[in-house]
């Protein structure tokens, strides 16, 4: 486990649903507060700033992807895990698009919803720089994704020192324009060949008919 205390919003009205997900949660070492509505989610999110959200999307005062998109907007940049019975695909594009992290839909197993919690601190801490090594670096020009695993060009340095980025060939490449007047040069031998052949071949029959 990466962060025994680390805090973790759970936002369920329902008891039956909200008491296993509590002590599961309590019994891996996580400091788990319980809110039954939005509103009071909201509340306390301008208090606290939890690791990991928890969110229902049914709640009784208003509807969960609300609280998403406003505890975004309000600046939460902890992670946000939305558990609904809501579980068609378009359902976790629009829970995604809202601001949330991971989708997981009820009924669910509990080993998979501590792996998924596990998963989502890991990202969570990296993104707000807990653990060392921030989730996006910019390097000489270039932007490093460590979680995402990727390297793009940024636009706004445009590559190192600000120069711009230039593309270069690998070792015993021929250049380009190389290339083009070589396979020029090698069309032209070509149909010279073929002419010549022609030729040949015109003559031999000239010579043949000329033997009959």
């Amino acid at each position: 486990m990466l962060a025994p205390m680390a805090q973790v919003l759970v936002v369920e009205d329902e008891e039956d649903i909200a008491f296993p997900l509590v002590r599961t949660l309590e019994r891996e070492g996580y400091d788990v507060t319980r809110i039954d509505s939005g509103r009071k989610a909201l509340e306390h999110l301008m208090l606290e700033s939890p690791d990991i959200l928890i969110l229902d999307l049914g709640l009784p005062d208003m509807d969960g992807l609300d609280v998403c998109r406003a505890a975004r907007e309000s600046g939460f940049e902890g992670g946000i895990m939305i558990v609904t019975a809501r579980g068609g695909e378009l359902d976790r594009v629009v829970g995604l698009d809202f601001g949330a992290d991971d989708y997981l839909a009820k009924p669910f197993g509990l080993a998979e919803l501590r792996a998924r919690v596990r998963a989502l601190l890991r990202r969570s801490q990296s993104s707000r720089g807990d653990g060392g090594a921030t989730a996006t670096e910019t390097v000489t020009g270039l932007r490093i994704d460590v979680d995402a695993r990727r390297v793009t060009i940024d636009p706004s340095r445009g590559g190192p020192d600000g120069q711009g980025v230039r593309r270069t060939r690998p070792a015993g490449r021929e250049p380009r324009q190389g290339r083009l007047a070589r396979a020029a040069d090698e069309r032209g031998v070509g149909r010279e060949l073929v002419r010549l052949d022609q030729d040949a071949r015109r003559d031999h029959r000239s010579v043949a008919q000329q033997a009959r």
